[in-house]
């Protein structure tokens, strides 16, 4: 098998490990394999439509995103540096609406985050820099994008920070979880 998978505490959210083949030259693993995703996580039809790629100095905290409609769910990884990455679930029809869960991923770790439709998503860059690369299942639509407060204390995420992020202006302007946009029962 090419990935071991992990559920977390919200098992829906699962941390996949790839098969890492390395020696002194470096290192190679298959980052996606559509057919190898489906047997390792057990989800069937999931399509992916878009890739993103950024760039972000340490500190830098972008999220919590979701879209209330065109909910995107997204497969994520880091190439370069490290970051604490958090996905919230936002599905009020949910046992656990409310609640989150966060991983260090690294370039060096390998490890991926499969973040599920319905949930908000975001990460602080704990490295001098970091690059993070994320495949979604829908296109990015402003119009429905939202932000998620990071640090509201209905959520109380644990974000390893020293002191305030840097934030982008979207993110300041976030929404509480008592006042946010969320997933209705399907």
């Amino acid at each position: 098998m090419p990935y071991t998978v992990t559920p977390t505490a919200i098992p829906e959210v699962l941390v996949l490990e790839p098969k890492v083949f390395g020696d002194a030259r470096g290192f190679f693993f298959e980052s996606f394999n559509q057919r190898d995703f489906e047997q390792a996580t057990g989800l069937q039809g999931v399509q992916f439509v878009q890739d993103n790629h950024s760039k972000s100095a340490r500190g830098v905290l972008r999220g919590l995103h979701y879209q209330i409609q065109h909910p995107q769910g997204k497969l994520v990884r880091v190439v370069q540096g490290e970051v604490f990455d958090v996905a919230v679930d936002l599905r009020q029809s949910s046992p656990t609406f409310g609640h989150w869960v966060g991983e260090v991923l690294s370039a060096s770790n390998h490890k991926q985050l499969w973040v599920p439709p319905g949930f908000a998503h975001g990460f602080l860059t704990l490295s001098e820099t970091a690059e993070f690369l994320y495949k979604t299942t829908d296109y990015w639509y402003p119009e429905h994008e939202r932000s998620l407060l990071w640090n509201d204390e209905a959520l109380g995420i644990a974000w390893p920070l020293p002191g305030l992020p840097l934030l982008a202006a979207k993110d300041e302007q976030a929404t509480p979880l008592a006042l946010a946009n969320c997933y209705n029962a399907q």
